[in-house]
């Protein structure tokens, strides 16, 4: 029986991830979240939508809210300080810090220099990336490719969002799904099995006008009448259209790891892919062949919260003992760009 990525890879570049001794371990994660909860019942008086519409089209209960005064950064720092505790280093180790988010503190500058004064990473280069949903996974990627040349040893990847701030809340097709927090993880130099086996990030900017937000930039400056008129500082998605792309990019991008170390989806022990829907989430697990014991799904309690929904999600599996040394862990990413990626980790 042919084995549920074959095929599937033919059209993909494959990158080489420069198979060398060194690659990026994870050794400590972190989460944060706003205190606020906002309930699917709650939507209900604040659009036209119910319980049972939302549960059934997405699998969302209820979302993470920040409050007045929590920014991105707010979460993002205390989501480092938590995976930094957990890794057992100080702030002063670090070589390197990579945010991935769409929803930065400012414009300039980057928010991971905030993080990075914030948490006292005196020694570290800091920058934001925006690969939306896969900020993550992008950010992971670079990470490993500084540790694996030698010239990082030990960096902090973020994903952190606070979407409240974009979304239409008068809109009930977008302001259903998101959610706020951040997610952190702290890796070092593995000279051993252990660790990042390869990373593979893709785009396709072709259908960038399906999930968007294009107020604010040099196009649509902040200030202009028609970025205020026309609402286009709020994020915009066409959810048919990213649903059917999400599903085959994410097929495709765990089988491009799992076809670059010789491995096949029964060789997984945790699947953590974006938390976006769980319709997507389903039909690429059923696409890889993977039964439900193997898929992590934290989307009920904090909806899509975009390039901070894998490192939460990875974070809540390994404190709640899901992951032992070892374990095969497949990271799979979709996002607006479009971009997407795997990360293919052994535990």
């Amino acid at each position: 029986m042919l084995s549920p990525c074959t095929n599937v890879t033919r059209n993909l570049r494959m990158l080489p991830n420069g198979y060398a001794m060194l690659r990026a371990r994870i050794i400590g994660t972190g989460s944060s979240l706003p205190n606020k909860i906002l309930t699917n019942a709650e939507l209900e008086r604040m659009v036209d939508t119910n319980d049972e519409w939302i549960t059934t089209r997405t699998g969302i209960k209820q979302r993470r809210i920040a409050a007045e005064g929590e920014f991105t950064s707010t979460f993002a720092v205390e989501a480092s300080l938590r995976a930094l505790e957990m890794a057992g280093i100080s702030a002063d180790e670090l070589d390197l810090i990579i945010l991935g988010t769409v929803t930065p503190d400012f414009p300039l500058p980057s928010t991971a220099c905030i993080i990075q004064h914030e948490i006292g990473a005196r020694k570290a280069a800091a920058f934001d990336i925006s690969a939306a949903c896969s900020g993550f996974v992008y950010g992971l990627s670079i990470a490993d490719k500084y540790i694996r040349s030698g010239i990082a040893k030990k960096a902090l990847v973020v994903g952190a969002e606070v979407l409240s701030r974009i979304v239409d809340w008068t809109d009930r097709n977008t302001c259903i799904l998101f959610g706020d927090g951040a997610g952190a993880a702290v890796v070092d130099a593995s000279d051993n099995d252990n660790g990042v086996l390869s990373t593979h990030i893709y785009s396709n900017g072709s259908f960038w006008e399906t999930l968007y937000q294009v107020g604010s930039g040099s196009r649509n400056p902040a200030t202009s009448k028609r970025t205020i008129d026309e609402r286009l500082f709020y994020l915009k998605m066409e959810g048919n259209d990213v649903f059917k792309h999400a599903v085959r990019a994410m097929e495709e991008a765990a089988c491009a790891a799992l076809s670059a170390n010789d491995m096949s989806p029964s060789d997984i022990s945790l699947f953590i892919p974006h938390q976006a829907n769980k319709r997507i989430i389903d039909a690429t697990a059923k696409r890889l062949g993977l039964t439900e014991d193997k898929v992590f799904i934290n989307l009920h309690n904090y909806g899509n919260t975009s390039a901070a929904s894998i490192p939460i999600a990875l974070d809540e599996a390994n404190r709640a003992g899901r992951l032992s040394s070892g374990d095969i862990v497949l990271l799979d990413a979709f996002g607006g760009g479009f971009t997407y990626g795997s990360a293919l980790m052994r535990w």
